[in-house]
């Protein structure tokens, strides 16, 4: 009992000195999915938004971006044009903050359209569960509004190398912050999902500090997350409920994966080969 206490004050002590809130913040539960925008909108030129690549200049209309009425782009192309920019912001980390973040905003809303058009089959989130499996680093996160509230500024671009891997078919997941080649902390757990939401839901039963590993009883990462600023208060509460902390899935291919946690963060993912 003593050397598991011994453990568990490692792994807190070390969180405490690595507060990174925009990594598990991002899968913190809260009731107001979606209720609020992370990402103030910033209008270039008429009402478009700008980023850039290289030397070039990527408008993205702020109409065509969000929606449509008029039906002057269907809605795969604007999905395609968002998507477009958070590619290039995944590859190179050079697109503008708030670029990528209508992007993601925009892209958000047209999956759901899309989603709603093939209510049926479920076909859409079918494909964006299967290409979870693998491997994804963290890009660029907005933070949830409880880390904005802390640090008084979005995060954007994540500064370390945070790693996500998903195992579809055995409904694993392991979120890990990685020093080179190095895993300094994992988290090791398992998910659902629910393809009429896209929510996926999960809990960690096992973290491992440098290799070493310790089982975690129920609602023990949530209390980690908790005392350390890693995580979201929220989670508590969650779990007193018998719920459990989330991401709604917007999209995943073969080159990026986008989410909303349940803190109300908006995260890009880059696949790892």
């Amino acid at each position: 009992v003593k050397m598991i206490r011994m453990k568990y004050v490692a792994v807190l002590s070390l969180l405490i000195l690595v507060p990174i809130e925009g990594f598990k913040g991002l899968a913190v539960p809260s009731a107001g999915l979606g209720r609020f925008h992370s990402c103030p909108v910033r209008a270039v030129g008429g009402g478009d938004f700008q980023g850039s690549h290289g030397s070039r200049t990527i408008r993205i209309s702020a109409l065509s971006a969000v929606s449509n009425p008029e039906g002057a782009e269907n809605l795969q192309g604007s999905i395609d044009r968002a998507l477009d920019l958070l590619v290039k912001a995944a590859e190179t980390k050079q697109e503008n903050s708030e670029a990528v973040c209508d992007a993601l905003e925009s892209l958000e809303q047209n999956m759901r359209k899309k989603c709603k058009e093939d209510s049926e089959g479920y076909e859409t989130a079918r494909q964006v569960l299967n290409n979870l499996d693998g491997q994804w680093r963290l890009i660029f996160t907005t933070g949830t509004k409880e880390t904005q509230k802390r640090f008084g500024r979005k995060v954007n671009y994540f500064p370390l190398k945070a790693m996500q891997t998903f195992d579809v078919q055995n409904g694993l997941i392991t979120n890990g912050i990685y020093f080179g080649d190095t895993a300094v902390l994992k988290f090791f757990g398992e998910f659902e999902f629910n393809l009429k939401s896209r929510k996926l839901e999960f809990d960690f039963d096992k973290i491992a500090v440098l290799g070493l590993e310790v089982n975690l009883p129920k609602g023990k990462a949530a209390e980690i997350g908790s005392a350390s600023g890693l995580g979201s208060s929220n989670n508590m509460d969650l779990i007193k409920q018998s719920r459990k902390p989330f991401f709604n899935w917007i999209s995943a291919d073969a080159e990026i994966a986008t989410a909303r946690g349940g803190g109300g963060g908006l995260a890009l993912w880059k696949r790892v080969a």
